[in-house]
Formats: structure tokens, sequence, C-alpha cells
């Protein structure tokens, strides 16, 4: 073979080697296809992190505030393709009729690679679709409203038999937003001429033998994070002994809780 032939067939290799180079990163760097309806990536099952604000009970409009400000919080600390859903608990307990939002992160302008795709119309898409939608179901979410039941187990427990919170869907995380006075048939914290809080309380494994007959073993595995709206005259119920009793509740349903307080005294 001669020289020219050589590097004929050189030149060949080196071309193929271009195009299968170019074509590895079209492939993997191109944009993931996105479902219309959710802006979740196509045929991937997301992580799932929801908001729920217990609108049992009326709150100020300083509460208000702090409340909008923890969903957009949420709202930005979300992976690119991670869903956020947002939920109020009414008297009902069923956080499906009062959903408003649940969309996943398409990314924005700053979560994207600007040498494959153009921040600007991300950012104009991720307004668009995603942003503009949430800010409209904050609307509402905030407002004040009231109710004479609070049904919060239960609520939780069947958020969990809807398919986008079963066990099989990956980091499972709930926000919960609520001064954790439950009043149903399950457990009422009311009623103090019962006799004190311990008193009026049923035994936890009986709490949990009742959740997971109706509902099943679904809040195994959920992350929740509980940001605690004090009630003036239960503060030290709310950070003692109720604090505790749920906790309790909450280990043995195979829930990882974690808590921060939203003090009367500062919301007032």
């Amino acid at each position: 073979m001669s020289g020219r032939d050589l590097l004929g067939v050189f030149n060949l290799i080196v071309v193929a080697g271009v195009i299968g180079v170019v074509s590895y990163f079209a492939l993997t760097l191109r944009p993931a296809e996105y479902d219309a309806d959710t802006l979740c990536i196509a045929g991937i099952v997301p992580p799932h992190r929801v908001v729920i604000i217990d609108k049992t009970d009326l709150y100020s409009r300083q509460q208000a505030a702090l409340i909008e400000q923890t969903i957009l919080d949420e709202r930005d600390g979300l992976a690119v393709g991670e869903r956020l859903s947002l939920f109020e608990l009414n008297e009902t307990g069923r956080l499906a009729d009062t959903n408003e939002f649940s969309l996943c992160n398409p990314g924005s302008g700053d979560q994207v690679n600007p040498l494959y795709r153009n921040p600007e119309r991300i950012q104009a898409r991720y307004e668009a679709l995603f942003d503009a939608p949430l800010q409209q179901a904050l609307s509402d979410l905030v407002e004040p409203k009231d109710a004479p039941q609070s049904p919060i187990l239960e609520a939780l427990a069947e958020l969990t038999l809807e398919p986008s919170m079963a066990q099989s869907v990956p980091g499972r995380r709930i926000v919960l937003v609520s001064d954790m006075l439950q009043n149903s048939d399950i457990f009422t914290v009311y009623g103090r001429s019962r006799g004190t809080l311990d008193e009026r309380l049923p035994p936890v494994a009986m709490v949990v033998d009742t959740i997971r007959e109706r509902y099943g073993l679904g809040l195994a595995g959920v992350t929740m994070d509980i940001h605690l709206i004090e009630r003036s005259g239960w503060e030290t119920e709310q950070n003692g002994l109720l604090r505790a009793y749920w906790t309790n509740i909450f280990n043995q349903l195979g829930v990882a809780v974690s808590w921060r307080s939203l003090p009367a005294s500062a919301l007032a």
C-alpha cells in the first residue's frame, strides 16, 4: 500500500472518530424530552417534594408571608426534573381535592449548560411554564381559612396512596406547615375538661395500628420537615409533649421527621 493510500485510510479513521464523538455528545447532551402536562422528563419517575399547608385553623397575614417564603425556598432548592406539589389540608382531609400545582422543575437559566442551551430562552420557559403557575397557586394557598376538623395524620397517610407518592417513588419528601393540633376520630388534642394532654392522647401504638390498618405502610421511607405554627395558649404543649408524641408516631410509621418552629410571638 502506497503512502498516499495510507494517508487516505488515516483520514477516514480521523473522520470516523470525529463523527463518533459528535454523535456521542449529540446523544448525551441533547435536552431531555418533557411531558407537556407535568414538565417531568418522559419515562422517568422523578423525586417528589410535597408542600402541605394546614388550613384547618386561621393564621395571620404575617404567618401567610412566612408560609409563602417557605414554599419559595422549596422551589429554589429543586433539582432539575424534581417534582413539586402544593396542597392545602382542609376539614375533609383529602389533599387530592385541593391540589392546585404539581409540576417538575424543567430547569431555570442558571441550571443549564450554556455551551449547549440558551440560558435566557430556558429561563423564559421556566418562568412561563413553571414559576407563573406556582405564583398563581400561591395566591390562594396562603389565604387564611378555618375548618371544624383537622385530620392531619389521615391526610398524610392517604397521600401515599397516590401513584406520585407511592413507595416506589424516589426521594419522597413532605414539607408540612401546621400547628399539629390533630382533631379527628383517630385522636384529638382538644377537650381540656377531659384532663391533661397526656391523659387525653391515646397510646402511640394504637394510633400507629389504626393508620396501618386503614392506609397500609405507605408512609415508611418518607422524609418530613414540619414547620410548626405555634398557637397562643398551646405553645408549651406544642413544643413539649405534643412534639414528642408526634415524633414517636412518625418514627414507628417509618418517617424521618425534623421540626422547625414559627413562634406565635413573632407572628402576632
